[in-house]
């Protein structure tokens, strides 16, 4: 194990711990549920004010068109917020990216709204962990990189996107974008566990709204000349769920339609997700998809039309990532906390990052837990002691041979 030199002694001890926890609570306070488009407003002036300390050019970017199927079956055009991107040295031969996100799935009207102490060194809030808690670290640990010599060798792209709780649609060709060329990535995801466990190999992740058009009639006079989009939706969910094996899940989440119970309804949408551990398995189950909807057609007389598809494809663990996990651990270790990691069938901007060839380590933010509830907490020593693990890795992918 390469111990520390004093060149990276010194960088962390210039990790500066004193703002970080204000910023998380400041930040917690602006509600940034991926819907409300003033409070992403607010939060991305605030982040880019924050990040205007590093030595590049801050930018907020247009979300990309994206729509949605609504309850009717109609496709409509979902706005989204802002995109923060920050470049610094965009000519260095090596460079990096490092990614987090503003927004959360706390909308402006959910309860959870507020922090509270639930003891010395935990705090409860939304977004704290998840992850306005990693912003800081991102922050933190830049602002030390900046004053080692090495990082006048490399440069780096940070981006803070405002939809990657809802599957970061009108952020992909972003991502994909700045990812491009990178040397490494690191994405700040609270940890996997509160003791700071990362997430190593990811499932994918695909959504599919599937509106079902059929006839309405009357259902007692004449309910055999109706066409019922519930009762051919209701075979869909049963149908999708045959298509479940080993290493793939799919669960159908929610049926809209229907209507008087004396009419046959001649509508519904169906709404579900799966999570296949391989791309093989997200490429058959495709196949089946298409199978099963010429079936339900042909045997209810509905049409049915298919939107969405994959999100986020599943994230293996190649050799440029083994090896960037390797020095993320090595310098965990020599932190005086080791760190290990386990497969997670959650799914993040590491999936996309890794599906462009980028090796990434998509846990490095604060340790935390209970995230996507209103228990959510952040363990507050977490943004320091992360911020520094960031640091040196920075110094240590800056100085080291490419992955």
């Amino acid at each position: 194990m390469k111990q520390l030199s004093p060149h990276e002694t010194a960088l962390l001890a210039a990790v500066d711990p004193a703002p970080m926890l204000a910023q998380v609570q400041t930040w917690s306070s602006v509600n940034t549920g991926t819907g409300n488009l003033a409070g992403l407003k607010v939060q991305a002036g605030m982040l880019a004010e924050a990040f205007s300390g590093l030595p590049g050019g801050v930018a907020l970017t247009d979300a990309g068109p994206i729509t949605a199927v609504d309850a009717t079956g109609q496709e409509r055009d979902l706005e989204n917020g802002q995109h923060l991107v920050v470049r610094v040295r965009p000519k260095a031969e090596r460079r990096f990216l490092l990614t987090g996100h503003m927004d959360t799935v706390f909308p402006a009207g959910h309860a959870f709204q507020a922090q509270q102490w639930l003891d010395a060194e935990t705090l409860n809030g939304p977004g704290v962990a998840d992850m306005k808690g990693g912003i800081a670290v991102i922050i933190a640990a830049l602002t030390a990189f900046e004053t080692s010599a090495a990082s006048a060798s490399v440069g780096y792209d940070v981006l803070i996107n405002s939809d990657e709780e809802t599957g970061s649609l009108s952020s992909a060709a972003l991502i994909a974008e700045l990812a491009r060329g990178k040397a490494a990535a690191l994405t700040y995801e609270p940890s996997a566990l509160p003791d700071g466990t990362l997430a190593g190999a990811r499932a994918g992740s695909g959504n599919w709204s599937l509106t079902v058009t059929g006839k309405s009639a009357h259902a007692g006079r004449n309910p055999q000349d109706g066409r019922n989009a519930i009762v051919a939706a209701a075979a869909l969910t049963l149908g999708l769920k045959a298509l479940e094996r080993e290493g793939l899940s799919v669960n159908p989440a929610r049926i809209d339609g229907g209507g008087a119970t004396n009419v046959v309804p001649d509508l519904a949408v169906l709404r579900f997700n799966i999570r296949p551990r391989e791309l093989v398995l997200a490429e058959a189950f495709a196949a089946g998809l298409a199978e099963l909807i010429a079936k339900v057609e042909a045997e209810h007389g509905v049409s049915i039309h298919r939107h969405g598809g994959i999100s986020r494809p599943p994230k293996a663990v190649d050799a440029r990532a083994e090896k960037l996990f390797g020095i993320v651990e090595e310098c965990s270790a020599l932190l005086g906390s080791p760190i290990s990691r386990i497969a997670s069938g959650g799914v993040c901007d590491g999936n996309n990052i890794a599906a462009c060839g980028v090796p990434v380590v998509d846990t490095m933010g604060v340790r935390g837990g209970a995230i996507h509830s209103s228990d959510e907490f952040l363990i507050v020593p977490s943004l320091a002691s992360r911020a520094q693990l960031s640091a040196l890795v920075l110094h240590r992918l800056a100085t080291g041979a490419p992955l």
